[in-house]
């Protein structure tokens, strides 16, 4: 939560208490409920279709749309009399969310009774438009233009881009972006992490126009920042960078929080940590429960349907003054694995003890509060749903970014855990050989389809999601390079073959798969310090390999002491003083003995594997 000496206990507690009008449906007269069985057995029963308002608590144009076209009493009754209203918070259900997101918040899906979509709506809708809509499909209740049958896709056993998809990724990551005002596309601006990050990855390898565009990128990103409590806001509207959004949520904190460190660590541009460390510092004070894990976002509006411009141009005192946005309070696990891998990724580049103290806390409290049975995670304090890939696989990630910056077993296993998890209940050939990857709800076990699948199978019914593949396949890699187990290979390239069908490849934005295939194609740097954990000169090789750039590392850290390394496919001899072995392409240097020597030494190892 906020801390006291931020907002003050009193308005802290205004803050947090006060209703939220656009979850509670107070401003309206429409019956509200959760998405269950019950909606699409009602709806059969009383012969009503169903809408379904998909909205984001931290969203101003869903506060625009409930005080305005859900207050309409022609909207209202016509909802009253024809349909079954259910209302979602997007954060809550990422099934949903994951379906939905290319439409926006709020997103407006209306149903037949059997669970088949008649109509997909993006944004804010006037209430004229509401009506004539909802009358549309009362008089004829078949499905809209917006609802297209989705294409057959053509997977094969490749686990890799053909080079007609890679062509066509290159192409679109070059073309898409835009030279003038930086970052891809030319409407919302806003950083794409996994863009970026794909630079970074280009740039270390000699190319100029990558390294510009991620600088260029970065540089104008410095915009969406918060300059009085820190974070960054979601997006800016209008093709520039001059009209944002002002809602700070997990996944925008996180992501240009940990692209922000990896820049730092491969550049050392202080003008880089100058943005990572207010980001941090707003998760510190205003997104951080008491007991350490993280709240969910905060809102655009200080009042509901206000545009709130104005009031983030005001300094400290006077937004005080006036009062504080909403903040969500809900604790995800997917949006906590997000921050904790984020912070991990911080800790790397500035070697600060509270930033790791701080994605630990929160990695301890998941664990203590939202583990299943098998190594998996429950998404929130409410499983009636799910469980959900994104929550395991999220965690998953993370733990390997701890152990990357620990050297501690424990965060091993506990990504094992979680890899077993998501092979067991989220593979989609578990139900059918004609497919491929992972769905975003799970396949089999307790829980599986989620909890409306038998009545609305084309909503709910697994399926799997491109840039969760994309991440499971990055995971299960790196988690293969520590473990050699082949089960976390063959995951990786399950997850690849699903990403490698020609028409998943183009569906989407580039840099996510491309990164994914270029992963799974090449050997990542390895690095092993060799000394006991309580030698300084054992952490100082250690803290010196953490901050390596790049986030496609494999940084170890062996005390005999504590037995062999989870992967022994390298010898290393026993010398009198701790040491690191520096690895890249199947080659390693000779040891060093000196950490201000390991990041020369790498990247003299790394030209020499270029030139070869």
């Amino acid at each position: 939560m906020f801390r006291s000496r931020f907002l003050g206990p009193l308005l802290l507690a205004a803050v947090l208490l006060r209703p939220h009008a656009a979850l509670a449906g107070e401003s309206t007269a429409i019956a509200w409920q959760p998405w269950s069985d019950a909606v699409f057995d009602q709806a059969r029963r009383e012969q009503r279709l169903v809408i379904l308002d998909l909205e984001a608590v931290w969203c101003h144009w869903c506060h625009v749309m409930d005080e305005t076209t859900y207050a309409d009493p022609a909207v209202a009754r016509l909802i009253a009399t024809h349909y079954v209203a259910v209302r979602v918070d997007q954060d809550a259900r990422p099934d949903l969310s994951n379906r939905y997101e290319d439409y926006g918040w709020p997103a407006t899906i209306l149903f037949a009774a059997d669970g088949r979509e008649l109509a997909r709506r993006r944004g804010y809708l006037e209430p004229g438009m509401m009506v004539s809509m909802l009358q549309a499909f009362v008089d004829d209740p078949t499905p809209g233009p917006s609802v297209e049958e989705e294409a057959p896709v053509s997977f094969t056993q490749t686990s890799s881009l053909s080079p007609g998809s890679r062509r066509d990724l290159e192409e679109a990551y070059v073309k898409s972006y835009d030279t003038r005002k930086g970052s891809w596309g030319s409407v919302h601006k806003f950083l794409d992490w996994d863009a970026v990050e794909l630079s970074l990855v280009r740039a270390a390898s000699g190319d100029s126009a990558a390294e510009g565009r991620a600088r260029q990128t970065l540089e104008a990103e410095e915009a969406l920042l918060d300059p009085v409590w820190g974070g960054v806001y979601q997006y800016s509207t209008g093709g520039d960078w001059k009209e944002p959004h002002f809602e700070k949520i997990a996944s925008t904190e996180a992501g240009n929080l940990r692209v922000y460190a990896l820049a730092y660590a491969q550049w050392r541009d202080p003008r880089h940590l100058r943005v990572a460390e207010p980001i941090r510092r707003y998760l510190e004070t205003s997104l951080t429960s008491p007991e350490g894990a993280f709240y969910t976002s905060q809102d655009a509006d200080l009042v509901p349907g206000e545009h709130a411009a104005d009031y983030f141009a005001l300094d400290d005192g006077a937004r005080r003054a006036r009062g504080i946005p909403r903040v969500d309070t809900n604790v995800y696990t997917r949006e906590n694995g997000w921050i904790i891998e984020a912070l991990a990724a911080l800790y790397a580049a500035n070697g600060e003890a509270p930033v790791l103290a701080e994605a630990g806390r929160a990695a301890d409290w998941i664990i203590a509060h939202r583990a299943l049975r098998g190594g998996g995670f429950a998404h929130g304090a409410d499983s009636s749903a799910g469980p959900y890939l994104g929550d395991t696989l999220a965690m998953g990630r993370a733990f390997l970014a701890l152990y990357g910056v620990t050297g501690d077993p424990r965060w091993l296993r506990h990504a094992e855990g979680a890899q077993a998890f998501v092979d067991a209940r989220f593979r989609v050939t578990r139900r059918s050989a004609e497919a491929a990857g992972f769905a975003t709800s799970a396949i089999s076990g307790e829980g599986s389809g989620g909890t409306s699948s038998a009545r609305a199978p084309g909503v709910l019914g697994p399926r799997p999601e491109r840039d969760e593949n994309a991440a499971v396949a990055r995971f299960a890699n790196l988690l293969y390079q520590y473990t050699g187990k082949p089960a976390d290979r063959e995951m990786a390239k399950e997850a690849m073959r699903y990403l490698a069908a020609p028409e998943i490849a183009r569906s989407g934005p580039p840099a996510a798969v491309l990164l994914a295939d270029d992963e799974l194609g090449r050997d990542p740097l390895h690095v092993t310090i060799v000394g006991a954990k309580d030698d300084p000169a054992a952490r100082a090789l250690f803290a010196a390999a953490a901050g390596l750039p790049g986030a496609y590392r494999r940084i170890e850290w062996w005390d005999r002491r504590e037995g062999p390394l989870r992967r022994d496919d390298v010898s290393y001899p026993e010398l009198r003083s701790a040491a690191a072995f520096p690895c890249t392409a199947a080659r390693c240097g000779t040891p060093i003995v000196k950490a201000e020597e390991l990041r020369p030494r790498v990247e003299q190892l790394a030209r020499q594997t270029a030139v070869k």
